[in-house]
């Protein structure tokens, strides 16, 4: 029967994560299945082994849905990143998410203004009465309000004065609960 330090040596560093491990690992009491025939001992089985995208078909011949789909998981899963940035690395300033800058219009009564979605995406299969649709302005929920708030600075929420500007009669609220 072969003895503990046999197996993991006989310094105290050894020994001290043998001390700490040993119940999870090794029990130190009973023989353990690796003494018994004092060679090396076996190599044990991998937890998970990669498979190459064909060795996962069927018998029949055509392609499963998991294994078609298994490679795009985690384009999938990743959801794109716009982070704010709290502290910037020249003057220590709080920096504004530029694509929030450009994609929608705060007012100055503190709603946010949007366009629909895909009103720039294939146009050449809409028709014009849905085209027309989607070129018109949409408000932002109260939620997203704050969100987008949260994500510029103080620049973008004060009062702008523009000559001949569309929106001049959007930015006092009357009458519109938020």
């Amino acid at each position: 029967m072969c003895s503990v330090t046999a197996l993991w040596g006989t310094s105290s560093a050894r020994s001290g994560i043998l001390r700490r491990w040993a119940p999870r690992a090794l029990p130190l009491s009973a023989p353990s299945a690796r003494c018994v025939g004092h060679g090396p001992a076996p190599a044990p089985a991998p937890l998970w082994t990669p498979r190459l995208l064909g060795e996962n078909r069927p018998r029949a011949g055509t392609p499963s849905v998991l294994s078609s789909v298994t490679p795009l998981l985690p384009s999938l899963l990743q959801q794109p990143a716009r982070t704010l940035t709290y502290c910037s690395l020249r003057k220590g300033k709080r920096k504004s998410v530029k694509s929030v800058v450009k994609r929608f219009l705060r007012l100055h009564n503190g709603l946010w203004v949007r366009r629909k979605s895909g009103y720039k995406k294939k146009l050449w299969k809409k028709s014009a009465a849905r085209k027309k649709r989607l070129r018109e302005l949409v408000l932002c929920t109260r939620t997203q309000c704050k969100l987008l708030d949260k994500m510029t600075t103080s620049f973008w929420k004060r009062r702008t004065w523009y000559v001949d500007d569309p929106y001049q009669k959007y930015h006092d609220r009357t009458n519109l609960r938020v």
